[in-house]
């Protein structure tokens, strides 16, 4: 997502572009060599931060980046270093680099082609690994009990294993959306209308031959094979593809960032809580005064950067798909911090699986904090009795427990004067607050 990422790219558009327009059938353009199609190509595979630098260095003549790639591709095909027969090969064809193109032309399958590797590079690779390691917890942990804190508040008891499920699909189902985003890529010129190349050869149809250079997938080690960038073809456009793409993706990309802020806050609380240690690492400080601390610094960063990406996301979605009439310049800069939103979240994301990774269960303070709620088992108690119709159940149990301290004895002695059948009496009498976790465990283990 780099300039160079985007310098790159863009060597990648005009050399496809070039090598498609070889195979046009125009009679002014012969096809290319197997020599000279090499060569293109390679200029493709091996780009490096020389060959950015280079065309930075010609950008400081021209003032235009896109022209700058456009001069720098005409004389890596004039090199000296080059054979005779395939220097004047090249020579014949220098004028159909960037030939009919508008610079957004370029721009716009680069970035496309910058995200489709971001995308499936980086992050959804990291978003996979948080996935994997919530699965794993989800399996691992799936019958160990924990008290529900509502509002803050006890509540009727969970497992951790089904709490690390809860959150496993939410994050699939948005990465879901992520991966199922088309990235679009237009080619049709300076308003979107093929104006230049209709000027150029009327009797051609430049809309089938944009999508095809576009949506083509194949890259094939056959050098006599057309090229194409893997892309989805927009046909509708003013001089810059207007952005909806790009909107809809990082719009999923936040929707992920948030649910992994609330598992940050969630893990941060249970740490809190004692319901998780962290695994200490030799030589590691938690506070500079306080010796004691193992800080959940992790979680922290994870939150903080979240937050950064979903900010600047959150920008980009709401600025990229507006352009005064056919185009301004305001999407120009903003573009190129899409690495920038990306970034914060891939650090968050490795933030958060670091600490995921020291998490040790603490099952004594998980246990003793059941042992101290045996208030929750008011709710079962109370859908029984109105199973066979106590009258005022609720409100019986209500003045029993709410906002008071209740021992297992109190319960014990409740459930024995009330007027249900006795092995239903049994039944909740052997009940407590580790073993009412309804069907968690199950639905851990399903995840």
């Amino acid at each position: 997502m780099s300039e160079q990422g985007f310098m790159h790219r863009r060597v990648q558009v005009e050399v496809t572009w070039l090598l498609a327009l070889s195979d046009s059938g125009m009679p002014e353009f012969k096809p290319f060599s197997t020599a000279a199609r090499v060569f293109l190509r390679g200029l493709i595979d091996s780009f490096s931060a020389e060959d950015a630098l280079a065309i930075k260095e010609i950008e400081k003549t021209t003032n235009h980046d896109v022209k700058a790639v456009e001069y720098w591709l005409k004389a890596q095909c004039q090199s000296a270093d080059l054979a005779d027969a395939l220097k004047s090969e090249l020579a014949a064809s220098l004028e159909f680099i960037h030939f009919a193109c508008t610079s957004e032309d370029i721009n716009n399958t680069s970035h496309a082609l910058q995200l489709k590797s971001a995308r499936a590079l980086v992050l959804l690779p990291g978003l996979q690994a948080v996935a994997f390691k919530l699965r794993e917890m989800a399996h691992a942990y799936a019958d160990q009990p924990m008290l529900s804190r509502t509002h803050g508040q006890t509540a009727s008891p969970t497992t951790v294993g089904k709490e690390m499920a809860n959150v496993l699909v939410r994050l699939e189902s948005a990465m879901s959306r992520i991966a199922q985003v088309p990235l679009l890529a237009k080619m049709n010129g300076a308003v979107g209308n093929f104006n230049a190349h209709v000027s150029a050869r009327a009797d051609y149809d430049w809309e089938a031959f944009a999508r095809r250079v576009i949506e083509t997938t194949d890259t094939p080690a056959d050098a006599s094979v057309a090229m194409g960038l893997g892309l989805t073809f927009q046909p509708y456009s003013i001089q810059i593809e207007p952005h909806d793409y790009m909107a809809e993706l990082f719009d999923a990309v936040a929707r992920a960032n948030t649910i992994l802020i609330d598992l940050s806050r969630d893990i941060w609380g249970y740490v809190s809580l004692g319901y998780f240690k962290q695994r200490l690492k030799v030589g590691e400080i938690g506070s500079s005064t306080m010796p004691h601390k193992v800080n959940p610094i992790d979680f922290e960063n994870a939150e903080g950067n979240l937050g950064l990406s979903n900010a600047l996301l959150r920008h980009l979605s709401e600025k990229l798909p507006i352009s005064r009439w056919q185009r301004d310049l305001t999407d120009s800069t903003v573009l190129r911090n899409m690495g920038v939103a990306l970034g914060y979240a891939v650090l968050a994301h490795q933030s958060l699986l670091q600490g995921l990774n020291k998490l040790e269960l603490n099952a004594e303070a998980l246990h003793a904090d059941l042992d101290n709620a045996w208030e929750v088992l008011a709710e079962p108690i109370q859908t029984v009795m109105r199973r066979f119709g106590v009258s005022g159940a609720y409100e019986q149990l209500k003045e029993v427990t709410r906002g008071q301290r209740v021992t297992r004895e109190d319960l014990h002695g409740l459930i024995q004067q009330l007027a249900i059948p006795d092995t239903e009496k049994q039944r909740l009498l052997t009940l407590t607050p580790a073993t009412y976790t309804g069907m968690a465990a199950a639905l851990a283990r399903r995840v």
